[in-house]
């Protein structure tokens, strides 16, 4: 599909293009900038981003009229209003299938593996030596599973999910599911930014009961080496867990969240969305972090503050209320 079929196929009234294509060419998909090739799209949302168009060899770019000085001679403005808008209409041309259903001869299964009777696989499933996959579980299409993991009852694998070897999947966790992703109309109508990129699990990765691992809008999300994920966490679109970091219950981690190595976030830790967390960092249980936390360090509350600070200020604020109470039985 050229470029200026694609703009007339997923723009139709919703967005206006600003400005006259100059530079058609085939279009194959959309990819952020740092990655995007000569046949495919990216966009800037944010005036953060426009140092990157600079590398960058998309052969289009989505821009607001105050950011076309900067576009290169070499790559195709695509003026409009709303960039994010434009790119979530874009995404729905290239939105890949789901599932489709078919018998395991299209799979390639180690004959050490075993799988329960009422397993579902969709087409080139590949699973390796000595895993188990429990009753229940579902796994789409061009998943690759490794050695020795074990997959526990009704877990869900989205297509082109990658799980590495001895992984442990517990009941009820989803993995590669879309991202929570939408761009608002004039209206206050939420159009959906399809997700075309894919979820990785590394070796040695625990993941708990009831988690949702979301596929990348492009891209991967990923959790590293010998991580250990509990029960009922979320890690959103495009997030990156680093090696042997412990997630505990009711983690939250909003799009694009990454984190360094070893990091440990207590029970209901939240995080803000692009923020990144050093290597050896420590949060404690229901902190909120909404901005970039440094290595060795350890933090809590909300708002996140060092985790010394934190202590110092609950225990200043229980005295006050203390004092309060009195206060008001002595009147």
């Amino acid at each position: 599909m050229l470029l200026s079929q694609a703009i007339n196929q997923a723009f139709g009234n919703m967005v206006q293009l600003k400005n006259t294509i100059q530079h058609d060419f085939e279009l194959h998909g959309l990819a952020p900038l740092e990655f995007a090739t000569a046949n495919q799209i990216s966009y800037i949302n944010q005036d953060k981003y426009v140092k990157d168009l600079a590398i960058s060899k998309a052969g289009a770019v989505i821009i607001k009229e105050s950011l076309l000085p900067q576009v290169p001679a070499t790559m195709q403005p695509l003026v409009v209003d709303n960039p994010h808008l434009a790119f979530a209409l874009l995404s729905q041309l290239f939105a890949k299938g789901d599932f489709i259903a078919s018998d395991y001869t299209e799979s390639q299964i180690h004959e050490s593996a075993s799988l329960a009777a009422n397993v579902v696989l969709g087409k080139n499933v590949q699973i390796g030596a000595n895993t188990m996959i429990m009753p229940g579980v579902v796994i789409a299409d061009d998943v690759v599973i490794g050695e020795n993991c074990k997959i526990y009852p009704n877990v869900v694998i989205y297509r082109e999910s990658i799980i590495g070897n001895r992984v442990l999947i517990h009941a009820g966790s989803i993995i590669g599911s879309d991202g929570f992703g939408y761009a608002q109309t004039a209206m206050g109508e939420q159009i959906k930014i399809e997700h075309n990129g894919i979820t990785v699990i590394e070796d040695d990765v625990e993941i708990g009961a009831n988690n949702v691992i979301d596929r990348a809008v492009f891209g991967e999300t990923r959790v590293k080496k010998g991580s250990k994920v509990g029960h009922s966490c979320v890690i959103s679109h495009n997030c990156v867990v680093g090696e042997h970091s412990l997630l505990v219950a009711q983690v939250g981690l909003a799009g694009s969240t990454t984190t360094g190595r070893n990091v440990v976030l207590g029970g209901q830790v939240g995080t803000g969305g692009h923020v990144h967390i050093g290597d050896f960092t420590q949060v404690a249980g229901r902190g909120a972090v909404s901005k970039n936390l440094p290595p060795k360090s350890k933090w809590g509350g909300h708002p996140i503050m060092e985790l010394d600070d934190w202590m110092k200020f609950y225990v200043n604020l229980r005295r006050l209320l203390k004092s309060k109470k009195t206060t008001k039985i002595d009147s």
